[in-house]
C-alpha cells in the first residue's frame, strides 16, 4: 500500500482532515487504506485515498461521541489518550497518553534526553547517521608516527545500541524519506531543527514540517540554540522540558534540567568577579578538513554562537574571534592575527586532538600562535555531527574554564568530574562512565589525573 508517495502534495480537504483526525484514528484510517488501491507515486490518487479513508472512519462511526453523535476531539475534557504538548514553534499537538513507537530526526540530544527518561525502547527509527557509526581517526605526524584514535562513538548510541541498528529516516544534506517513516508507522515524531538533518540554514525545514504533518502523524519540533534568536542554554533546557511532557515525565525532566544547571553553576561560582585585563582569549577551532580543501585552516565561532556565550557568560573570558559568523573558514594568516591566549578544539568533519595542532605537516605554519607554543590547546569531547549542542554541554563549558583559568580550577580532577557528571545525568554506573569517557576521546584526563588504566 502507498498511503503517501514521496514528495506528493495532498489537497486542501484531505490534509486538514489527515491533521485532524488521523493522530488519533490511524490505525483506522491505515485499515481503510489498505482495501483502497493507490497507483503508486500518484499524488492525485494519494490525496483521494487519504480523504476516502478518513470519510470511511468518520461515516463509520469511529469519531462520534456515542451519545450525541458529535466528534470527540483529541485532548477534549474526558479524553485520556491523548495530551496537549506545545513544542518549540508555540505550536499545540496532540500526543498519545500511551507512546509506543518514536521517530527521532536528531543527532544524539533528543536520545540522550530520551535516555535519561527512561523511555528510549520506543524509539523505532532514526534521521542521523551519526548515531549508526562507531568512528576512527588517523593523522599524518612530523614526528613520523601517525596520530591514531580508534572507536569513538555518540553518546546516544552507546548508551542505547539499538539505535545503531534502526531503520534510517533522513540524514544530513538528503531530504526525509516520507515514505520509509510513514512505513514505520510510529505514534510520534521528534524533530530538532538546528541539528545537521535539518540544519538552521535549510531552506526546507517548513516543507519537511508541513509533509510530516500532512501524513497525520503527531509531531513535536524542537528549535536548538542554533535555530532561535537566543543562542544560550536556555533553548537546552525549554527542549527537555518539552520533551518531558511529550512523555509525561515532567519531574524527571525538571530534574534533569536541575542537575545540568547544577553543574553550571559550579563552574559560574569560580568564574564570578574576573576583571575584563585578566580574561584571556579563547578560541573555538575547528580543524576541518573540508575547510583545508578550500584553502582556510579552519573554522571559528562569532559572537553570535552558543560557544560565545559559554566563553564569555559563563567562563568569563574573551571569545577570541569578534565578527558574527557561525562555522567560518579562516585562513592560517587570519588565525595567527588572531593569536588566541587558548584554542580549544571542537568537532569539525572529525575529531581533532591538540597533537593535530602540534604535529601535522599541514598545520606547521600555525606553530608560532601563543596557545601552540605554551602549550595551551584543549580538545572538546568527540562530538558526532557537531551542529548544535546536546546534554554534555555543561563538560564543554568546564574544558572551556580550566583552559581559561587554571587557577580557579586547579583542584577540580577532569576526570572524576565528568564520571560523576555522567553518572547523574544518565544514572549509569562508574564503569560505564568511564566507557563513556573514552568513547569521547577524553581518555587524556585519566592520564592527566594518573589513573590511566585503573579498575
Amino acid at each position: 500500500m502507498a498511503f503517501l508517495p514521496a514528495g506528493s502534495g495532498i489537497s486542501t480537504v484531505a490534509a486538514p482532515l489527515a491533521r485532524k483526525y488521523a493522530p488519533r484514528y490511524r490505525p483506522a484510517i491505515h485499515d481503510a487504506l489498505e482495501v483502497i488501491y493507490v497507483p503508486e507515486r500518484n499524488a492525485r490518487h494519494a490525496s483521494a485515498a487519504l480523504l476516502l479513508a478518513v470519510l470511511l472512519v468518520l461515516s463509520a462511526g469511529c469519531v462520534g461521541s456515542g451519545q450525541g453523535g458529535t466528534a470527540a476531539e483529541p485532548g477534549d475534557s474526558g479524553d485520556e489518550s491523548y495530551r496537549t504538548v506545545v513544542d518549540s514553534r508555540g505550536v499545540e499537538v496532540q500526543v498519545p497518553t500511551d507512546i509506543k513507537r518514536v521517530v527521532t530526526v536528531s543527532d544524539g540530544m533528543v536520545e540522550g534526553v530520551m535516555y535519561g527518561l527512561g523511555v528510549e525502547d520506543t524509539i523505532v527509527g532514526v534521521g542521523s547517521t551519526c548515531l549508526q557509526r562507531v568512528y576512527n581517526f588517523t593523522w599524518p605526524s612530523v614526528t613520523g608516527t601517525p596520530i591514531v584514535y580508534e572507536d569513538g562513538m555518540n553518546t546516544a548510541s552507546y548508551l542505547n545500541p539499538k539505535l545503531m541498528d534502526l531503520p534510517l529516516v533522513g540524514k544530513s544534506g538528503q531530504a526525509i524519506n516520507y515514505e520509509s517513516l510513514a512505513a514505520l508507522n510510529p505514534d510520534l515524531v521528534i524533530i530538532r531543527l538546528g541539528d545537521c538533518t535539518l540544519r538552521y540554514d535549510d531552506e526546507n525545514v517548513q516543507k519537511t514540517i508541513d509533509t510530516i504533518e500532512s501524513l497525520g502523524i503527531p509531531l513535536v519540533v524542537l528549535k536548538s540554540s542554533h535555530f532561535t534568536e537566543s543562542a544560550d542554554v536556555s533553548t537546552i533546557q525549554d527542549e527537555i522540558r518539552i520533551i518531558g511532557l511529550t512523555f509525561g515525565k515532567e519531574a524527571e525532566a525538571s530534574r534533569m534540567s536541575a542537575y545540568l544547571e547544577e553543574k553550571i553553576a559550579f563552574i559560574t561560582d569560580r568564574t564570578q568577579g574576573i576583571s575584563e585585563s585578566d580574561r584571556p582569549t579563547v578560541l573555538v577551532f575547528g580543524l576541518s578538513p573540508t575547510a583545508r580543501t578550500k584553502g582556510g585552516a579552519g573554522v571559528v565561532y562569532g559572537l553570535d554562537t552558543i560557544e560565545a556565550r559559554f566563553i564569555e557568560d559563563l567562563v568569563s573570558a574573551k571569545n577570541a574571534y569578534r565578527d558574527e559568523a557561525y562555522f567560518r573558514t579562516v585562513s592560517a594568516e587570519q588565525v595567527l592575527a588572531i593569536d588566541p591566549d587558548v584554542i580549544v578544539l571542537s568537532t569539525s568533519y572529525g575529531f581533532h586532538p591538540p597533537e593535530e595542532l602540534y604535529n601535522a605537516p599541514y598545520y606547521q605554519d600555525l606553530q608560532e600562535l601563543k596557545a601552540v607554543k605554551e602549550k595551551r590547546v584543549y580538545s572538546m569531547p568527540y562530538t558526532p555531527c557537531n551542529c548544535d549542542k546536546r546534554l554534555e554541554y555543561p563538560l564543554e563549558v568546564l574544558i572551556l574554564a580550566k583552559a581559561a583559568h587554571p587557577d580557579r580550577f586547579d583542584d577540580v580532577d577532569l576526570a572524576e568530574w565528568t564520571m560523576d557528571f555522567y553518572m547523574g545525568l544518565y544514572g549509569v554506573d562508574r564503569r560505564t562512565a568511564e566507557n563513556l569517557l573514552e568513547k569521547q576521546w577524553l581518555g587524556w584526563m585519566l592520564e592527566d589525573s594518573g589513573k590511566d588504566g585503573e579498575a
